[in-house]
């Protein structure tokens, strides 16, 4: 019987990789190998330290929960368009200095673009929400 604490970061691992489209709650424990039970409680487990999300939802005539991950691993491409990489004055860019990562006007477009093509990529939408003065 595998301790909890792997089955949780197998179903953690799983429930990543589904990515937004989630995963019903049975198929989680049928990808773990654990009976329903174990399943469920991993499942609650992993949303009380916050790391994820479970969504009740009718399948096949039977009350179920989808799982979606709250936060995805982060990767290159969410940068690679970020204006900081090809900025003439990256080396002089300093939050104390004049030119500054808070007064970029190129970052706040970029950041705000951000919010605004993908609600969930900031995470948090009142940092969104502290950026765009509108």
């Amino acid at each position: 019987m595998p301790k909890r604490n792997d089955l949780e970061q197998k179903a953690l691992h799983f429930v990543i990789n589904t990515g937004s489209k989630g995963v019903l709650q049975s198929e989680l424990w049928r990808e773990l190998d654990a009976s329903s039970r174990e399943g469920s409680r991993v499942a609650i487990k992993l949303e009380e330290k916050g790391l994820i999300r479970r969504e009740k939802e009718l399948q096949g005539g039977r009350w179920t929960y989808r799982l979606f991950p709250k936060r995805m691993p982060a990767s290159i491409e969410s940068i690679a368009d970020c204006p900081c990489l090809l900025c003439k004055d990256n080396a002089r860019c300093d939050p104390t200095t004049t030119i500054s990562p808070k007064d970029c006007a190129k970052l706040t477009e970029w950041i705000v673009s951000l919010g605004e093509s993908d609600p969930d990529a900031l995470g948090d939408d009142s940092f969104a929400q502290s950026l765009d003065p509108r």
